[in-house]
């Protein structure tokens, strides 16, 4: 760019080198992303097509993207013995299949975690590799582990390139309402969890959310789902200045909430780029199942202001006073940037007290004023919900 260039005034010149500022600040801030094993081929995507080709009973299996409605009835013409020879044959096709029953999307994942594991520890050992490159593979390989370990459900797991998945807690097949928690970037199953300060991390944010919610009703019929079934920005670039991994997460954040259980309210809880996919998916998500909309560490949700979202859900907001993302710009030029900043009286959510939390991931820890508020709107006990200091939770869209 030539910086005398009479076309761009100094203020346009400013901004744009603010949300180059930003979005390094995102690519770099975040959970740090590891080395990940692509493999020579993408079992998904050599499973589905061995699906594509199968039948059961003489029947053709219904396409992965037939819809959740069509799939549930599929598996419901199937006798037991049929439903676990599918799982146990194609286990990355049912356990990331919407509509599929979550026993057999769990089980199927749990085998796929365990073929995945295999082939990383005999890539630990492999002599074809670098130093590094066995040491990739066994760290991936002790990740599959901890995510095999007894009592975890897995909804949702893709092994190829990054890595997606998705975990639940609590019964979701009964759960009255259903919290899913939506990462930001660097997201996958490498920084999924973490051991230090693991409420930085979605499966430590939603195990929190979750602990919070059965002290606060231990009768209280919850779930809560840690949601990273979906490619986030991930370095310096333009993936993190744009919408456009918004757009590819909405669609697959839409398939997931058409496919839950058919009861209860489902709130979102968006962190960083988060929600910015949740404010892309907000008018395309199902009418009447989406009852709250929760933001914290937002960059924008690409939008001017809350009703702009086209949503009968609560628009809730946060931001912590240490949270680094409240010093950059929240706008929108050609594209890059994410718009108005959520958390800004003009926008019209209701703004919360995140009193305690921990810089741009500490949310969720315990004791802070940002955790018993989502504990609040998970449960829907609106009326405890503390507000930010001279705001006020009455202020939104519904």
């Amino acid at each position: 760019m030539n910086f005398a260039d009479e076309r761009f005034s100094s203020p346009s010149l400013r901004a744009l080198m603010a949300l180059a500022v930003v979005f390094v600040m995102l690519s770099t801030t975040g959970w740090t992303a590891l080395r990940h094993h692509t493999g020579d081929s993408d079992p998904k995507s050599l499973a589905t097509s061995a699906w594509r080709h199968a039948t059961v009973g003489g029947r053709p299996l219904p396409d992965p993207q037939a819809g959740a409605n069509a799939v549930a009835r599929f598996f419901g013409t199937l006798g037991p013995v049929q439903a676990q020879r599918l799982t146990k044959r194609y286990p990355l096709i049912v356990g990331n299949l919407n509509g599929a029953p979550l026993t057999l999307r769990y089980q199927a994942n749990q085998i796929s975690l365990g073929t995945e594991r295999a082939r990383e520890n005999a890539r630990s050992h492999s002599p074809l590799l670098s130093a590094e490159g066995r040491k990739d593979a066994a760290e991936l390989a002790s990740r599959y582990a901890s995510l095999q370990k007894p009592g975890r459900q897995i909804l949702a797991f893709d092994p190829a390139g990054r890595g997606r998945i998705a975990e639940v807690l609590g019964d979701l097949r009964h759960a009255d309402r259903v919290s899913i928690v939506v990462p930001g970037v660097d997201t996958d199953v490498m920084s999924f969890e973490r051991t230090a300060l693991p409420y930085r991390a979605p499966a430590g944010m939603a195990r929190s959310l979750y602990a919070s919610e059965r002290a606060a009703d231990p009768g209280a019929r919850t779930a809560v789902i840690a949601w990273a079934d979906w490619t986030t920005p991930l370095g310096v670039g333009l993936d993190a200045s744009t919408g456009e991994r918004a757009e590819q997460g909405a669609v697959r954040l839409t398939a997931l909430v058409r496919a839950l259980p058919a009861r209860g309210d489902v709130a979102l809880f968006c962190h960083s780029y988060g929600s910015v996919l949740c404010g892309v998916a907000a008018p395309g998500l199902p009418a009447g199942r989406v009852s709250d909309i929760t933001v914290f560490g937002s960059p924008g949700m690409r939008v001017d202001r809350a009703a702009d979202l086209r949503t009968g859900a609560r628009v809730w907001a946060t931001r912590d006073s240490s949270d680094w993302i409240g010093d950059v710009p929240h706008l929108e030029i050609a594209g890059l940037g994410h718009g108005a900043d959520p958390v800004s009286r003009a926008f019209g959510a209701r703004v919360v007290s995140s009193d305690g939390a921990e810089g741009h991931a500490g949310y969720f820890r315990s004791g802070t004023g940002s955790l018993d508020n989502f504990t609040r709107i998970a449960l829907g006990r609106f009326p405890d919900v503390r507000c930010a200091e001279g705001r006020s939770c009455t202020a939104g869209v519904a």
